[in-house]
């Protein structure tokens, strides 16, 4: 082996409400157009604010939850 990564292209991309109770199914990247803070969720439970963001950056992170409480991100989109 060479070493090398495979990354498989996003099938889909799923625009997500904010909530503090919604799940979502688990992402493989998530991405906000504006705003500077998103607070996620994982699927052990931990959580964590995404502070000065960039607009339009897809963040490969596996989310189960985009926080309402905290989360000043706009347009957010979630990657599968």
């Amino acid at each position: 082996m060479s070493g090398r990564v495979v990354v498989e292209p996003f099938l889909r991309a799923v625009p997500v409400t904010k909530s503090d109770t919604t799940l979502i199914t688990p992402s493989r990247g998530i991405m906000a157009s504006g705003g500077t803070e998103l607070a996620i969720a994982f699927q052990d439970g931990s959580t964590v604010i995404l502070t000065n963001i960039t607009p339009g950056y897809i963040y490969p992170v596996s989310v189960v939850k985009v926080l309402a409480t905290g989360t000043t991100a706009t347009d957010i989109i979630a990657f599968y």
